[in-house]
């Protein structure tokens, strides 16, 4: 096992959990959105995304040349993508608004502030650990080098 292996696990991770925040932080921006896209000629609310993170699988010569080395490869994780909740909409009563339809009703995005701020909490948290990790690595870093002197 490589020594800088814990810091791209932490790194892959922080990568990860950074660009989690960042789609919260779009979601949170974009509740009251009622014009998120244009499509067949009319508009349609805002909808909530959420990152897919899955671990690195790696290559087969990734695991052939670890096998015959006899080390271990430690993965990380990555966002692979980026998906739209397909929950619906939330209708509002609201006459006055400009996009309400005949009937009075507003189509608003299907963004819960609350559940984002719990999923930001947590990715918060978890981007913390991942600095812990890293700072613990590091220490160790700086230790061994103190026993080398």
């Amino acid at each position: 096992m490589k020594l800088t292996n814990g810091f791209n696990v932490s790194a892959s991770a922080l990568t990860a959990q950074r660009l989690r925040m960042d789609v919260i932080s779009s979601n949170i921006a974009n509740a009251e959105t009622t014009r998120g896209k244009f499509v067949n000629g009319q508009y349609e609310p805002y909808k909530r995304k959420m990152v897919v993170i899955e671990p690195i699988q790696p290559s087969f010569s990734d695991v052939l040349n670890a096998q015959i080395s006899g080390s271990e490869r430690a993965a990380g994780v990555k966002a692979t993508r980026i998906i739209e909740d397909s929950s619906p909409s939330k209708l509002v009563y609201n006459p006055s608004h400009p996009d309400a339809d005949e009937a009075g009703y507003v189509k608003l995005p299907n963004v819960d502030v609350m559940k984002e701020m719990v999923d930001m909490i947590s990715a918060t948290r978890s981007y913390e650990a991942n600095v812990t990790a890293l700072n613990a690595t590091k220490a160790m870093f700086v230790k061994a080098l103190e026993i080398g002197k």
